[in-house]
């Protein structure tokens, strides 16, 4: 990544774990037989993502790679339940994808607003109080809080224009965007000025406005990695227009027509559906040039080929508000800019049924814990059927219903894991 900006970034998110119910039972002068009271633990926190225009890049992703939600606290008597944990919430720029770092998948564009809970906390435990029944008085036991879910992902930035400015290093790029929007680029008269995308938004009229992003400059052998270009050519990939500024002026001693060649050389090695994309070439510097005939042949090398051509110098804003204009007219016209669906569907754990399980006998309750159901079932979404199918051939491929009536379950016993409690039925 070229002088600290980053737009890419492997983050491990753990959200909190639930806190334990509580044994507890009500003592009190005078009273006989209070019962029991133990409280519930409390939820543990959530990891949750949430769009911070402020930000441009993934820079505070840097150093700090992990991030971890705050755990529930356990249930006390008095049927006091325990304090949830606090859920972390994670700032990104508006425009970044969240992918699984195994697969790559596309489980969040963060391109709207809504905060985004990528990793739920773990439920609390249930205290003693849940377990009283008339046959049932005194329970002795209150149930464990369920782990929080956790993930590696990778965060990758690609910026929310409409228009991307494209081509050589110190063609105008940031001073056409300084001279038409609010930003403040910095501008100044050698290669690579922009190490990072600048964003500014251009007011046309009431009503019309678009975003217009300074990509960094692409040079020949972007595609390939050469230069700033490769890192930066994922920001226009959402752009709905291009805008690409050729120097006329001859300042830097190169040839414009080959300079408009290579850069849509590069943007076709990089993406054929980029290259693709409507596109105003633009004369820049017409100011310096002494010329007229380079600016000539240039625009019948570009209408020839089917592109929009105007002429401009950004320096002294002449032809800068046609182009304003132009753009906004195209845009009019194209589709809104992409937003990535989500592509990936949560697997299910992948659990060793093989570890036995603790189960115990409480009057008319059956307990069961242990590491590997506990995973399982901080993972299974209980309303959705496919999940249950799955959880129940978890269990039957482990064995505990056999076991279970090798211990003498009877019919309409109930059986308690952790948050959930089902009668057993043959």
């Amino acid at each position: 990544m070229a002088n600290g900006f980053i737009d890419k970034a492997r983050i491990t998110v753990r959200a909190g774990n639930g806190g334990n119910g509580a044994v507890a039972f009500h003592r009190e002068k005078y009273i006989a037989a209070g019962g029991p009271d133990g409280g519930d633990g409390g939820n543990g926190g959530s990891i949750i993502l949430q769009v911070d225009d402020n930000m441009s890049t993934l820079m505070d992703f840097r150093y700090k790679r992990k991030y971890t939600a705050t755990n529930g606290m356990d249930g006390q008597g008095a049927r006091r339940k325990g304090k949830d944990g606090q859920s972390l919430i994670i700032k990104v720029p508006r425009g970044t994808l969240v992918r699984h770092a195994e697969t790559g998948e596309i489980i969040k564009d963060m391109s709207d607003s809504e905060p985004y809970v990528l990793c739920r906390g773990g439920k609390g435990g249930w205290g003693n109080q849940h377990f009283a029944t008339p046959t049932r008085q005194v329970p002795r036991f209150a149930k464990a809080g369920l782990p929080g879910q956790s993930l590696d992902v990778f965060l990758e930035l690609k910026l929310l224009a409409d228009v991307g400015l494209v081509g050589f290093p110190n063609v105008g790029k940031s001073t056409l965007l300084s001279v038409v929007t609010k930003a403040h680029p910095k501008i100044a008269n050698y290669h690579f000025t922009t190490l990072y995308p600048n964003l500014g938004v251009v007011y046309v009229e009431d009503g019309v406005s678009f975003v217009m992003a300074d990509i960094p400059g692409i040079i020949e052998g972007a595609s390939e990695g050469a230069g700033l270009g490769h890192d930066f050519l994922r920001h226009i990939d959402r752009c709905r227009l291009l805008v690409h500024l050729v120097d006329v002026s001859g300042s830097e001693g190169r040839d414009p027509l080959t300079d408009f060649d290579t850069i849509n050389a590069e943007l076709k090695q990089y993406s054929d559906e980029l290259a693709a994309r409507p596109q105003i070439v633009v004369a820049n510097k017409t100011d310096l040039s002494t010329d007229p005939e380079v600016l000539e042949k240039l625009r019948s090398h570009v209408e020839s080929q089917g592109y929009h051509f105007m002429a401009m110098s950004a320096a002294t804003h002449q032809g800068t508000r046609e182009l304003v204009q132009k753009i906004a007219q195209l845009l009019s016209t194209l589709p809104p800019v992409t937003v990535y669906e989500p592509e990936y569907v949560p697997r299910p754990p992948e659990v060793d049924v093989s570890q036995p399980l603790d189960i115990r006998h409480e009057d008319d309750v059956w307990l069961v814990e242990g590491p590997w159901l506990q995973r399982l079932m901080s993972n299974i979404n209980f309303s959705d059927y496919e999940s249950r199918m799955y959880f129940d051939r978890m269990l039957r491929q482990s064995g505990l219903f056999d076991t279970l009536e090798k211990m003498g379950i009877q019919d309409g016993e109930i059986v308690s894991m952790y948050n959930l409690e089902f009668e057993y039925q043959r």
